[in-house]
């Protein structure tokens, strides 16, 4: 069993705690242990695979945001048990408790690559924005499976006072690329620059974006998201996409094997 966030958070220092409610992001650098990255890179490239097999099967290069050989999203949860380990791990549920205190779920979770020297930019946006109305405010889990800069595509942070706002905002679609647009203000943001095995933890109201990769490798990212209670469809009468269960009064949820 966990302690309670409000006695002892052992994972998310007061430092980052405090970053985190005033400006919507903080960083963990190099804390996934070494065989969970290896475990995480090693599915995600076997999914790229299958799913150029989907477009191929398809007669198509786009499938939703996804554009081949250029960027791809890809959910684990229902393909993967070494995916599935990771997001419910001792460090995953204690991030979450250090935030979102004795109960978390999983609500959405997937991988984000950028191909080498094709990979497309992603426009600002809040994950908030997807969903399309208000909600309490998730937790993303930007996970690094490799060193992310800004010539592979790192993201960009708004920090709250600098977007000027902490609220969902309305999103727009861009023509060509299918990606939802929040914020259209000249400000560049503030690049995550990390190694492989970080985490760049931020509210799902906070504006972020990633340029493209112009280097000659891959850069691989896992997004898990994490919420207090399961986030539910606008009406209320259904769960809006996962509702797994991490932590439940403190007690860290083990998924059974696929």
């Amino acid at each position: 069993m966990l302690t309670s966030v409000s006695s002892d958070r052992k994972i998310v220092s007061d430092k980052d705690y405090a970053q985190f409610l005033s400006e919507g992001y903080f960083v963990l650098e190099a804390v996934i242990p070494k065989e969970d990255l290896e475990d995480l890179r090693s599915e995600v490239d076997r999914f790229v695979r299958e799913m150029d097999t989907e477009m191929d099967e398809n007669g198509t290069d786009t499938l939703g945001i996804t554009h081949r050989n250029s960027r791809y999203f890809v959910s684990a949860w229902r393909k993967s048990d070494k995916v599935r380990n990771f997001i419910t791990s001792e460090l995953m549920a204690g991030i979450c408790h250090d935030i979102l205190g004795e109960n978390a779920y999983l609500v959405f979770e997937q991988y984000v690559v950028k191909a080498a020297e094709k990979g497309m930019k992603f426009a600002w946006h809040q994950d908030s924005g997807y969903l399309g109305y208000d909600h309490p405010p998730y937790l993303t889990c930007w996970c690094t499976l490799d060193d992310v800069n800004e010539d592979n595509g790192t993201v960009y942070v708004l920090p709250y006072e600098r977007a000027g706002t902490r609220e969902r905002v309305v999103h727009v679609r861009e023509e060509g690329t299918n990606d939802l647009v929040g914020y259209f203000g000249e400000d560049p943001g503030v690049p995550v620059i990390a190694p492989a095995g970080s985490i760049a933890i931020f509210a799902s109201t906070l504006f972020h974006r990633s340029g493209a990769n112009t280097t000659d490798k891959m850069r691989r990212i896992y997004l898990p998201q994490y919420a207090a209670a399961p986030v539910m469809t606008s009406d209320g009468s259904a769960i809006a996409n996962l509702a797994e269960p991490v932590l439940l009064n403190g007690v860290r949820q083990v998924p059974k094997p696929l």
